[in-house]
């Protein structure tokens, strides 16, 4: 064949065609998520016409995708040291520093001021100390005393490029488990009542909005991050027009993006180098202005240099290698992406009216709506869909490192939320229980009859009971002196298995219980009257299965 190929020369394939190509491959079943995407799909969707750089910045609010690489220090000495390893701009975490001295020893760069409580201390020395920084921010929330907020607003115009205020979704929202549609509908509200009051006080819509930057943490669901940019940059814009601006520009959001602490494990911690690497590819490719990778370990220790330094060469990687900053909105004209920026802006919008709808963002939070109502339930869903393992945290939850043994190197505690806590905290009391008593509780799991299913349920419950910490052997016949014997057959053997087995364990003079794996619905009632001890299986709470077993075997935490 010669030539090269075009779409013209492939016949066209109907959605019609596709659906009943789908029905064959899945033999009548029904799918439980939407399968694919199409051009119909896109048919009267907005802002496709927009290129990068146009309102309303669905597609990014710059031409290019220079994003700016973040790094976070705690010291301004090493900030030069950043600097010059790679980084374009400093994260100053200030803690108990003197903010005079800090401005006396920075280097001329884009500072970013982490300041929590003290925020507005900054934003006043910054008046009496004016430094030659090249833009920045500080994490200003002014949500309860508008006044001060205007007059520090005011009083920071002359330095260029800096932000006073920064709506901080990943700390206000994303922290509390807020799902992508309140982060996004949440941090619109707040946004806009910033903008309400400030412009109430007297400054112009450009003045307010140009004080304003958003700070986002970047989960692991890829797609859903990078729609996400996408759609905080849609809203904020639409959001702007309506206080009219006189000029064109000033709907043009600036993102600041930051790879989640909540995503982050203590075990196999590693595996927080591949997180962080999706998560700083989402925010690279949905157009965040700049990007701050945390360090992979800083779950359990303060980051060394090589960690820091493997934070920082993660971007510098996508940049130089991956060359993610040659191309602006690469997601553009996915049928699936702008289908999800689509969903996502309309249902964030409908949430942003609900809380205007409710006095704006102020009363909402101020009724206890916010806190106690939308995020608790969040907060109870993503926690029961990790306990059932529903969501998987690789090294955790699912695929435990059998032989990982993480409390030797715990130098901190990290009281910042995780999925991993729950976990975290079960394992952490096995790992105690066996310093303290030299002994870690035996599962053997012994395989019977049906070779497939046995091999399956094995390998199950390895994973299940190994998220404890317990240790874990596999055989086909009783022996040692296991703490708990996990039965592994298939459901119509376990009639005859199990009681087999707890006789020749109570003839061996053992009281170890028998677990099954498996749900034998049919004769549950019969086995537990044989006296199988519990059932475990794909549906099973296994935070709450675990802990149980813990206290049965008097596994606990330290008096």
């Amino acid at each position: 064949m010669t030539g090269n190929l075009t779409l013209a020369e492939f016949p066209p394939v109907s959605t019609e065609q596709w659906d009943e190509a789908v029905r064959k491959d899945l033999a009548g079943a029904t799918p439980k998520t939407r399968l694919y995407y199409c051009a119909e799909d896109l048919r009267g969707l907005e802002y496709l016409d927009s290129a990068p750089g146009e309102f309303p910045y669905t597609r990014g609010t710059r031409t290019e995708n220079q994003w700016k690489i973040r790094e976070v220090v705690h010291d301004p000495d090493a900030a030069q040291a950043a600097l010059d390893a790679g980084a374009d701009e400093i994260c100053l975490v200030l803690g108990d520093l003197n903010i005079y001295e800090v401005l006396d020893a920075l280097p001329a760069c884009a500072i970013h001021f982490e300041a929590d409580h003290r925020a507005a201390e900054v934003l006043e020395a910054l008046r009496w100390r004016p430094v030659a920084i090249a833009g920045g921010s500080v994490d200003y929330e002014p949500l309860w005393d508008f006044d001060r907020a205007a007059h520090l607003v005011r009083q920071c115009q002359a330095l260029p490029s800096f932000r006073a205020i920064t709506v901080r979704a990943h700390w206000r929202f994303s922290r509390f488990s807020a799902t992508i549609v309140q982060e996004l509908g949440f941090a619109l509200a707040e946004g806009v009542e910033i903008m309400a009051q400030l412009t109430d006080r007297g400054l112009t819509p450009e003045e307010a909005a140009d004080a304003l930057a958003f700070s986002f943490a970047v989960g692991s669901n890829y797609f859903l991050e990078i729609a996400k940019l996408r759609v905080a940059r849609t809203l904020w814009a639409r959001a702007i027009e309506s206080f009219h601006p006189a000029e064109a520009g000033a709907g043009r959001m600036t993102i600041y993006a930051r790879t989640s602490r909540f995503t982050k494990t203590i075990y196999d911690p590693y595996v927080n180098v591949l997180r962080s690497t999706t998560e700083a590819m989402a925010a690279a490719i949905g157009g965040a202005d700049s990007i701050q990778v945390e360090a992979f370990d800083r779950t359990y220790r303060e980051p060394d240099e090589t960690s820091r330094r493997l934070a920082r060469n993660t971007q510098l990687i996508l940049k130089k290698e991956a060359w993610l900053d040659r191309s602006v909105d690469p997601a553009g004209g996915s049928y699936y992406l702008e289908t999800l920026t689509d969903a996502f802006a309309r249902d964030a919008w409908a949430l942003f009216q609900q809380v205007e709808a409710a006095g704006g963002f102020l009363k909402y939070v101020e009724s206890g709506a916010l806190d106690h109502v939308d995020l608790a339930k969040s907060h109870t869903d993503r926690e029961l869909a990790v306990s059932t393992r529903r969501a998987t945290i690789v090294g955790t939850n699912q695929y435990p490192n059998l032989q990982e043994r993480m409390l030797p190197k715990i130098e901190r505690e990290d009281w910042a939320p995780r999925y991993a806590r729950i976990f975290e905290v079960i394992r952490l009391r096995t790992e105690r229980h066996a310093a303290r008593t030299g002994h870690t509780p035996l599962f053997l799991l012994l395989e019977a009859g049906d070779l497939k299913l046995r091999k399956a349920r094995s390998a199950f419950a390895a994973n299940f009971f190994g998220c404890a910490g317990f240790e874990i052997q596999i055989a086909d016949r009783l022996m040692g002196d296991p703490d708990a014997v996990v039965l592994c057959s298939s459901d119509p053997e376990y009639t005859a298995l199990a009681p087999r087995v707890i006789q020749q364990l109570r003839d061996a003079g053992k009281t170890a219980p028998v677990i099954v794996a498996g749900n034998p619905t049919e004769s549950i009632e019969q086995l537990r009257q044989a006296g199988v001890a519990d059932f475990v299986h794909m549906r099973s709470n296994a935070a709450e299965v675990l802990r149980a077993w813990q206290e049965r075997l008097g596994v606990g935490d330290a008096s």
